[in-house]
C-alpha cells in the first residue's frame, strides 16, 4: 500500500542512493531484458555498473533524478539534451533511461518518475521529450505510449552480438 502521494518525492539523486541504485539497475534490466538481450552481454552490463559506478555517476550528473516512496528509494531516470537533436523529432530534450524496481511496478509510480522527468527538462528550457526503447520490451512501449507519446522513428542497435529494433517516442 503506497498511502499519500506526499510520501512519493522525485527528487535528484546522492551518493548515499549508490547502492540502491546498483540493486534497482540489476533488478529492472534482468526482468525487462531477459530473453531480449544475450545472456552473457546483459550480466557484464549489469556487473559494470555496481555501487562504485552508481557513487561516481551519481556525482557527476545533475541529470540523474530518483523517485522514494516513504524515503525509500524504488526508481530512477536520467535525462538531458536529446542526442537526436536536429535529426530525429523536434524534441530538444530525453529521457535516457527511466526504471522502477521490478517489485514497485504496476502500482502508478512510473508516472510520478516519468512526470518529475519531464517537469525538469522544462525547467531546463528543454522543449519536447524523446525516449528510445528496444521493440522487444513491450511494458516500456505500453507505458510510453499510456503516457501520450507516439512513435516518430525505427533504428536497429547491434547489442551483444544480437541486431534489436529500437522505438523512439515524442511528445510535443
Amino acid at each position: 500500500m503506497l498511502g499519500s502521494s506526499s510520501h512519493i518525492v522525485v527528487r535528484r539523486g546522492r551518493p548515499s542512493d549508490a547502492k540502491v541504485l546498483s540493486g534497482i539497475f540489476r533488478d529492472s534490466w534482468r526482468n525487462a531484458y531477459s530473453g531480449i538481450i544475450p545472456h552473457q552481454h546483459l550480466e557484464g552490463m549489469i556487473s559494470r555498473r555496481g555501487p562504485k559506478w552508481w557513487t561516481s555517476a551519481v556525482r557527476s550528473r545533475e541529470s540523474l533524478l530518483v523517485l522514494s516512496v516513504a524515503r525509500e528509494v524504488v526508481g530512477y531516470a536520467t535525462l538531458g539534451l536529446s542526442r537526436t537533436r536536429g535529426r530525429i523529432g523536434k524534441a530538444e530534450g530525453e529521457i535516457y533511461e527511466i526504471y522502477l524496481s521490478p517489485l514497485q511496478q504496476g502500482q502508478g509510480l512510473g508516472e510520478h518518475l516519468f512526470e518529475g522527468s519531464r517537469h525538469a527538462l522544462e525547467l531546463r528550457g528543454h522543449a519536447g521529450l524523446i525516449v528510445w526503447s528496444l521493440a522487444d520490451n513491450q511494458g516500456a512501449l505500453d507505458f510510453y505510449w499510456r503516457r501520450g507519446g507516439r512513435p516518430i522513428a525505427e533504428t536497429v542497435e547491434l547489442i551483444g552480438g544480437a541486431k534489436l529494433k529500437k522505438i523512439a517516442f515524442e511528445w510535443n
